[in-house]
């Protein structure tokens, strides 16, 4: 019994249909995780300490490397409003410098919530940066 061999060309054509509908759900399956991961991460953020943002960091992560849409609407989310963005893009690079942008913030939101004489961040850096010099 010989067995004929059917044409590779059906087999690549639809290996690739497959391959494409694989990443596919692939890619909405990420992008699911990813809101999944930023949700928690909201429910987390009221609790003391940074422990939600760095949370819904990794879910941005995530949902901006699998969804064009959603890439292009941070795009213009950080054209709109670039200071309140800037600080989760510097998040988002390779090497993100979380402890100079976790101080910043910090002073960001002391000066807008305490009063100048309760700013126990601004009086440190002022105070080592007398010693310094």
């Amino acid at each position: 019994m010989s067995f004929a061999m059917p044409s590779l060309r059906v087999y690549r054509a639809t290996d690739e249909i497959a391959r494409e509908i694989a990443s596919r759900v692939k890619r909405f399956g990420m992008v699911v995780l990813g809101f999944a991961i930023v949700v928690v991460g909201v429910i987390i953020s009221p609790l003391p300490g940074p422990g939600g943002i760095p949370i819904i960091v990794v879910g941005l992560m995530v949902v901006l490397r699998n969804s064009f849409k959603a890439r292009r609407q941070f795009v213009r989310l950080h054209r709109a409003h670039p200071r309140m963005i800037s600080p989760i893009r510097r998040l988002l690079r390779r090497d993100p410098e979380f402890l100079v942008m976790f101080y910043q913030q910090y002073l960001r939101v002391e000066r807008l919530l305490l009063p100048r004489r309760l700013r126990f961040g601004m009086r440190l850096r002022h105070k080592l940066r007398r010693q310094a010099i």
